[in-house]
């Protein structure tokens, strides 16, 4: 007989890394196949806007969810509860309440992070008291190694297990249709100051002052840190409207056209909550090398020099250095971008994930 599992996971809408997993899992037949799995959503966010507002909705969402995650529990009496808490703010207030709701009734629990901020708020009453209770006899997933220090002060080593993220993989693209012209930069995220936008902008000004020939595209939505208009007054500012263009969200095939037509990809992220980016896998799979920083557990999917490189955060002049490097050399470029997309295949595939899922959950379900 298989083993019941309540998942509690975010589903989309809104799209982001922890939904889209979540979909991932609900839709796994190997997941599905192993485990007696039941879901429910735990997302009360609309859109990405609304993500951490509160509001008379949303605390009525939350009492409504209390009610059948106790029901769904009675009704089924999982051998494990799944959940994918977030890791501080009134959000993990929240997720505090479902937890503790779980372990009164007797379940064995597993958190799953998509997120950090525990270290954030590790040392603030009352927080602190909080994170003890929260971890107390529960297991935790992780991203990767380095995410680790995040609760390390909470979290023994032995409740832990890693399971990097993993994506389908995307029709293959014709890597040599545009190569005539200027190298392409690549940048993919919405337009947030944390995501490194300026930090391109400045490099790409240092760049082609440098003399370098190139064309940097970034996509994704407008935020309210940057919308278009104040973007084209930056690259203005710089001097850098003739070889650096915005192109607004784009999805499917268009998506995989920005990524066919790139040479390297950048992603400068010193987000604070940043784990593991779902975009540099994207960039892996299309043979681009990538350029990132070492927030998060980034620096388990760049090897530096290896395939691609890893810059401090907000820091210019190493990121325009590498970004030079490869504009270049197309013959590093290509071999970069040829082991990241080995990488990829081995370890970041969406079936990859499906295993590494898999096998947490079956550990989880053996530990006293």
């Amino acid at each position: 007989m298989k083993p019941t599992i309540l998942f509690i996971l975010h589903m989309p809408p809104p799209v982001h890394g922890a939904s889209m997993m979540g979909k991932y899992i609900h839709d796994s037949q190997v997941v599905n196949e192993t485990f007696d799995c039941h879901y429910i959503n735990l997302t009360t966010a609309k859109n990405l806007a609304d993500i951490g507002k509160v509001g008379l909705r949303k605390l009525i969402q939350f009492v409504q969810l209390l009610n059948r995650i106790r029901k769904e529990v009675k009704k089924l009496k999982p051998q494990l509860v799944y959940i994918t808490p977030n890791a501080c703010g009134g959000a993990f207030y929240k997720d505090f309440v479902v937890v503790q709701l779980l372990k009164a009734m007797g379940c064995k629990v597993v958190a799953h992070y998509h997120n950090k901020g525990v270290a954030t708020r590790q040392n603030h009453i009352p927080d602190k008291w909080l994170y003890r209770c929260f971890f107390k006899k529960i297991q935790v997933i992780l991203l990767a190694e380095p995410l680790y220090t995040d609760m390390q002060r909470f979290v023994k080593r032995e409740q832990v297990l890693f399971c990097p993220n993993g994506i389908p993989e995307s029709s293959p693209t014709n890597q040599e249709s545009h190569k005539e012209g200027r190298p392409h930069i690549f940048f993919l995220s919405n337009l947030l100051i944390d995501k490194g936008v300026l930090t391109l902008l400045d490099a790409c000004k240092l760049l082609k002052e440098q003399g370098y020939m190139f064309q940097c595209d970034f996509v994704g939505g407008e935020t309210a840190d940057m919308n278009a208009e104040r973007f084209k007054q930056e690259c203005i500012q710089r001097e850098i409207a003739d070889c650096v263009t915005y192109h607004g969200r784009k999805y499917g095939e268009e998506k995989l056209t920005f990524f066919q037509q790139a040479d390297i990809f950048v992603f400068p992220t010193f987000y604070d909550k940043e784990c593991f980016p779902l975009v540099l896998l994207e960039a892996m799979e299309q043979g681009l090398p990538c350029i990132s920083t070492f927030e998060g557990g980034i620096a388990n999917i760049i090897d530096e020099g290896k395939n691609g490189f890893l810059i401090p955060c907000r820091e210019v002049q190493p990121l325009a250095e590498r970004i030079g490097l490869l504009l270049k050399d197309k013959a590093l470029r290509e071999q970069l971008g040829k082991a990241g997309k080995e990488k990829f295949e081995r370890e970041y595939t969406l079936s990859r994930f499906e295993q590494n899922i898999k096998r947490c959950l079956e550990i989880c379900l053996l530990k006293e």
